[in-house]
C-alpha cells in the first residue's frame, strides 16, 4: 500500500458517496485551493485523484465512478455550470461488456487456428472487419521500425508484426494505439508474443473489456487486433520471420470475427461543465478544454522499486520502443539502483495503475484552469466548456461519444485545447527534455492562425516553451495525432491544439505515480493553456480555416 500524501479523509469519504441524481447539488470536499494555478494546489488534487483509493480510475469500474464524482464535486465547488445530461455534470457514456464470439473461427488456408491457445483477439471498440478473402503479410519487427511496411501495403491484409527481439512479455510489444492508427486500413493486425503475456493479462483480455454499445455507434469497421503464438505466425506467413523480409505475402486467411455485448453493472460518465461568456454577441460560441480522467485499473502485482529500477535502466523516454535489450551491465546497474532504494525502505508490492501523468495531470490541470477562470470578475467574451472524457484508454471512447453527442452545439466550438500527460518531460524522460520542453500537435492542421497564436503565446517571457512538433509529422510511427482525445474534435473540422510533455519510463506502468510528477512544470503548462484559451475566447472573430477538414468524421485517422 502506498503512502497517503495530501489526501484528506473527507476526500476519501466523498469518493465513496452515492452518485448524485439529476438536479442534486453536491458539495466538494477538496476546498482550500486558491484561484491561482499553483504547484501546491495541483499537488493537492493530484495526490487525491491519482491515489490508490481511486483504484486506477478504469472506465466501468468503481474507480472510474469515484473519479467522476470527484471531478463533478470540484466543478460544483468552483461554481461552474453543469453541462452534462439533464442539468447535471454527468454525461452517460453507454458502455457494454464486449467479449469475443467464440463461434467465429479464424482459419489459415482453411485450417482453424485455436482460439486462446494460438490467438487472443482484442476488441477494436467497433465491428471488426471480415477476414474472408484476405492474405497475411509480414509487416516487420518492432526492433526495426524503419523497415515496417507502409500503410498502403497493409491495406486489406492481415499484418503480422513481431515484437522487439530479446525482450520478453509486455515490454517488447508495440503500442496498440500507434500500430492500429498506422494500419487502420488493414483487415487485422497479428502481433507475435502471445506466449510471453502474463496469465493475468491473458485472463483479462479473454474476459473482454467495455466498449460502446453497438446500436448507438455509427462508426466504421476497424482491424481486429490479436496476439498470436510463434506457431500461429509460422502458419500465417508460411515461413519463419527470421528468414523473410517485410512485405512477404503469406497464406490465405478467412473468418468473420465479432464481439458479443452484455450489460455492465457500473455506469461510465464524462464530466462536463461550462462558464458563460461575458459578451452577449459571442457567448454562444465556445472554447473547449479537454483531458481524460481514466486509466487502466489494476495490473499484475510487482515490487514497485524493482520495476522502477528496471525502468530507469531499460525503458527509454520519448517515442518509439521504450525498451532496450537486457545486458549484464544494465542488470548490474538496475541492481545497484534497487539496493539504494532497499537501504531506505522495504519492498512495496504494487498493482494499481495510478495514472498520475496519464492523465491525472491533465484532469487536475483542467480543475485549476476552470477555477482560475471562475474566479475572474470579468469572464472571457466567449463561453468555455470543460470536458473530462472517460474511457480514453479503451480507444478514445468518451471523447468519441461526447463529440458525436455534444452538450453544446458542435458548430459553436471554435477551438479545442486538449492535453494528455503534461506532468513530466524532464531530461530523464525525453530527449531534449527540461522545464521548457512541450510537445504540440494539430495546431496547424486546420488553421494557420491558431498555429501562429500558439507560437506567439509560447514565446511569452513567462513561458519561453521549446515546442517540439516532431510527433505531429505526417506518417510518424508513434501516431500521436490519432491517439488522444483531441482527434475526436479534429475529425469534425474543429481547430485543435494538443499538448503533451512526452512518454517516459513509467508510461502505462504501476510506477506512474504522483511522486514522480514535476508540479512546477504541470503548473506552467496549465497556466499556458489558460492564457491561450483566454486569448482565443477574446478574439474578435473565429480562426480562418485555411486547411482542409477531414473528408468524413468516420474516415480512419491518418497521421
Amino acid at each position: 500500500m502506498k503512502a497517503v500524501r495530501g489526501l484528506s479523509l473527507a476526500v476519501a469519504m466523498f469518493a465513496c458517496a452515492p452518485l448524485p441524481q439529476t438536479g442534486d447539488v453536491i458539495q466538494s470536499s477538496g476546498g482550500g485551493t486558491s484561484p491561482a494555478i499553483t504547484a501546491a494546489d495541483l499537488t493537492v488534487h493530484m495526490y487525491a485523484f491519482a491515489h490508490d483509493s481511486m483504484q486506477g480510475r478504469q472506465a466501468a469500474t468503481e474507480g472510474g465512478l469515484k473519479a467522476a464524482r470527484y471531478l463533478a464535486a470540484e466543478a460544483a465547488r468552483i461554481g461552474l455550470e453543469p453541462a452534462g445530461d439533464g442539468g447535471t455534470f454527468y454525461q452517460l457514456v453507454p458502455l457494454t461488456q464486449r467479449g469475443y464470439d467464440e463461434a467465429r473461427q479464424i482459419k489459415v488456408d482453411g485450417q482453424p487456428l485455436t482460439l486462446w491457445a494460438e490467438y487472443l483477439p482484442r476488441d477494436p471498440g467497433t465491428a471488426p472487419r471480415s477476414l474472408d478473402g484476405t492474405t497475411a503479410i509480414y509487416g516487420g519487427s518492432m526492433g526495426d521500425t524503419a523497415s515496417l511496411i507502409s500503410r498502403e501495403q497493409a491495406a486489406g491484409k492481415v499484418v503480422v508484426i513481431m515484437p522487439v527481439p530479446g525482450v520478453q512479455g509486455i515490454a517488447g510489444l508495440p503500442n496498440r494505439g500507434a500500430l492500429t492508427a498506422r494500419y487502420s486500413t488493414a483487415a487485422a493486425i497479428a502481433v507475435g508474443g502471445l506466449e510471453g503475456l502474463p496469465p493475468s493479462t491473458m485472463a483479462a483480455l479473454r474476459a473482454g473489456q467495455p466498449g460502446l454499445a453497438g446500436p448507438e455507434r455509427a462508426a466504421p469497421q476497424a482491424p481486429l487486433y490479436m496476439y498470436v503464438t510463434a506457431e500461429a505466425v509460422r502458419k500465417l506467413l508460411g515461413d519463419n520471420p527470421a528468414d523473410i523480409r517485410p512485405g512477404h505475402v503469406g497464406r490465405a486467411v478467412s473468418g468473420r470475427p465479432a464481439f458479443t455485448q452484455a450489460p455492465l453493472p457500473i455506469p461510465t460518465y464524462n464530466v462536463v461543465a461550462k462558464i458563460r461568456g461575458s459578451d452577449p454577441a459571442l457567448a454562444g460560441q465556445y472554447v473547449a478544454f479537454g483531458a481524460h480522467s481514466d486509466h487502466d485499473g489494476f495490473n499484475t502485482p510487482v515490487d514497485h522499486d524493482s520495476l522502477r529500477a528496471y525502468n530507469i535502466v531499460f525503458r527509454r523516454g520519448g517515442a518509439g520502443p521504450r525498451t532496450a535489450p537486457e545486458s549484464p551491465a544494465g542488470l548490474q546497474r538496475a541492481r545497484q539502483i534497487l539496493d539504494s532504494l532497499r537501504a531506505i525502505r522495504p519492498p512495496r508490492v504494487d498493482s494499481i495503475m495510478n495514472g498520475a501523468d496519464d492523465d491525472a495531470s491533465g484532469s487536475v490541470g483542467l480543475i485549476e484552469i476552470a477555477e482560475a477562470f471562475a474566479a475572474q470578475r470579468v469572464k472571457p467574451r466567449r463561453s468555455l466548456v470543460f470536458v473530462w472524457h472517460m474511457a480514453e484508454e479503451l480507444g478514445l471512447v468518451g471523447a468519441d461519444w461526447y463529440t458525436r453527442n455534444p452538450t453544446v452545439p458542435r458548430d459553436s466550438i471554435i477551438a479545442a485545447i486538449v492535453v494528455d500527460m503534461i506532468g513530466r518531460g524532464t531530461a530523464q524522460d525525453v530527449p531534449n527534455g527540461g522545464p521548457n520542453y512541450l510537445q504540440v500537435l494539430g495546431s496547424g492542421r486546420r488553421s494557420s492562425e491558431l498555429d501562429a497564436l500558439v507560437n506567439t503565446m509560447a514565446a511569452r517571457p513567462e513561458f519561453t516553451w521549446n515546442l517540439d512538433r516532431t510527433y505531429d509529422a505526417p506518417g510518424h510511427p508513434e501516431q500521436f495525432y490519432c491517439r488522444s482525445d483531441h482527434y475526436m474534435y479534429a475529425r469534425y473540422g474543429i481547430p485543435v491544439a494538443f499538448f503533451h510533455t512526452g512518454s517516459h519510463m513509467d508510461y502505462h506502468m504501476v510506477t506512474d505515480e504522483a511522486q514522480y510528477i514535476d508540479f512546477a512544470k504541470l503548473a506552467k503548462v496549465s497556466n499556458f493553456m489558460k492564457v491561450l484559451g483566454e486569448n482565443i475566447a477574446n478574439r474578435d472573430r473565429p480562426f480562418v480555416l485555411d486547411k482542409p477538414a477531414p473528408a468524413s468524421p468516420d474516415a480512419p485517422c491518418r497521421q
